[in-house]
């Protein structure tokens, strides 16, 4: 992910080429996605257990498709902001890593990761993600409250004040910084190994580059499931009256629920983060170098 030559010979994005194309990629890769996110984000309330395919099959029989994309925009909104802040971060941290042939090691890559996720989450993945919880939260409800994402903002700011827009901040923060670090130091590794393999100025195929990003999102899926499941139930609209923290919360999902709830909602966010990880890399890629004029490397 480099565009400018360097006096050292290390080629660095440019800011804004870096934001532009991740939120771009960001945007695209929450919308095609979305049903999974939905069905992941429901399995993981409190109460009766339901199978992805259950839950498809009621939302789709009582709400039809339009059902599977409740919160929607808070996600598509969220998401192309994160990924904008997520890659401008990245980058940044990175090319400060970086060594003089512009190499990043997997250590450094890592704290690059976590240094881009916990700016990602203060930033926009917080309020984004807390929105599209309660509205799905609300949406299961016979009656729902909220009316779309304008209103239902709304009417939690004005309730919940910014505590309710920041439920869940530190399991965020947790989840993010490990999602990005994980994902990050998969991606580029995996990437310069592929790019060491090939003749020197070699483009990476599309194909190529879906394949790297989709086994970052697999890796991703497995390491952070429990940050996630503890987050959605932080945000959940009775959050308040059920955990004192995202200690208590952890501890009780343990205690009462087994260990194995921590992995619920995997598939779904296994579908999502493979496809996420193809999509938003190779997207990212296509722009930066459509629009600094270059192959993506």
């Amino acid at each position: 992910m480099s565009s400018r030559a360097g006096s050292s010979g290390k080629r660095t994005e440019k800011p804004l080429h870096s934001l532009i194309a991740g939120t771009t990629a960001g945007a695209v890769e929450a919308f095609v996605t979305y049903p999974t996110e939905f069905v992941k984000t429901r399995s993981q309330f409190g109460g009766k257990r339901e199978a992805p395919l259950t839950i498809i099959r009621n939302t789709l029989k009582e709400k039809g498709v339009i059902g599977l994309y409740s919160g929607c925009g808070a996600l598509v909104v969220g998401n192309s902001v994160k990924a904008g802040v997520r890659f401008l971060s990245y980058d940044q941290f990175k090319n400060a890593l970086a060594d003089k042939q512009g190499k990043v090691s997997a250590p450094r890559s890592l704290l690059a990761g976590l240094g881009a996720g916990i700016v990602e989450s203060i930033i926009a993945v917080t309020p984004s993600e807390t929105i599209k919880t309660k509205l799905i939260d609300d949406s299961k409800r016979p009656n729902p409250r909220f009316k779309g994402l304008i209103h239902g903002t709304l009417t939690i700011a004005r309730e919940e004040g910014i505590r309710g827009i920041y439920s869940g901040l530190f399991p965020v923060m947790m989840r993010q910084a490990a999602n990005s670090a994980v994902r990050f130091t998969t991606y580029t590794t995996l990437k310069q190994f592929v790019q060491g393999n090939a003749r020197p100025g070699q483009t990476l195929p599309t194909a190529v580059t879906f394949g790297v990003g989709a086994v970052a999102g697999l890796v991703t899926v497995y390491t952070t499931m429990p940050l996630d499941v503890i987050k959605t139930r932080m945000q959940s609209l009775n959050a308040r009256s059920q955990y004192s923290n995202s200690f208590h919360c952890g501890y009780r999902i343990f205690k009462e629920e087994g260990i194995r709830r921590f992995w619920t909602g995997t598939t779904p966010r296994l579908t999502r983060l493979v496809l996420s990880g193809g999509i938003t890399f190779t997207i990212y890629e296509k722009v930066i170098g459509l629009i600094s004029g270059r192959a993506p490397a």
